[in-house]
């Protein structure tokens, strides 16, 4: 479990495929202290398990659906990430509670100045709009950012002076692909709610319904 909030950048200095998988190695640009095996670090905001250490840097396994499923597997030697180590109890939440998974790939349709700030629009399927909500919380490539403004298939945030200077947005521009992650929480009401509302895996009300359950 991350918050979204970037803890530092780090540079791709090996990408090694295998088939349909890679390994990768990453150095951040500020030294992690205590990194262990095994542990969770979030990678453009997806969650990989870092496997060994070397020379300040990490490396961490990539698999075929985690390449297809994101942006990672578009990332070249010397690509800027943003990494964030898993929350520890105790530590402050500052960003929102996001898991590392991510659900879809967005893309980057303009980037307008805004004062100080940047206004980014960013397109993604429409089957995920229900899970975008005006002031929301939403993890783009990682970062924990409240949506300004949204509809079907796009949602709108202001990226500030300290954003575009911690992480990667200051090299987003039009076509940029953008891992998305929604919030884990409305997920699990849209689940809860699909056997009511005739949506989702599970069968809506019915007679049938109420009678299979004892109604």
């Amino acid at each position: 479990m991350f918050t979204g909030l970037i803890e530092t950048t780090g540079q791709l200095t090996e990408m090694r495929l295998r088939g349909k998988e890679a390994r990768l190695r990453i150095v951040p640009n500020e030294a992690f202290v205590d990194l262990r095996q095994g542990e969770s670090i979030s990678v453009n905001g997806v969650c990989l398990t870092a496997e060994s250490f070397a020379g300040g840097g990490f490396a961490a396994y990539a698999s075929q659906e985690t390449l297809s499923a994101t942006n990672l597997g578009r990332l070249q030697r010397g690509d800027e990430v943003n990494l964030e180590r898993a929350l520890a109890v105790g530590d402050r939440v500052g960003g929102h509670f996001v898991s590392g998974h991510v659900d879809c790939l967005g893309e980057v349709q303009s980037v307008v100045a805004a004062g100080e700030s940047r206004k980014v629009r960013i397109a993604f399927p429409s089957s995920w709009s229900t899970l975008v909500v005006d002031k929301g919380s939403v993890a783009l490539d990682g970062i924990s950012l409240t949506i300004t403004r949204c509809g079907a298939g796009f949602l709108e945030v202001n990226l500030i002076p300290a954003t575009s200077t911690q992480t990667t947005v200051a090299k987003w521009g039009p076509s940029r692909q953008v891992n998305l992650e929604f919030d884990i929480i409305g997920k699990y009401v849209r689940r809860m709610l699909g056997p009511w509302s005739g949506q989702g895996d599970e069968e809506g009300i019915s007679w049938d319904f109420l009678k299979k359950y004892g109604f």
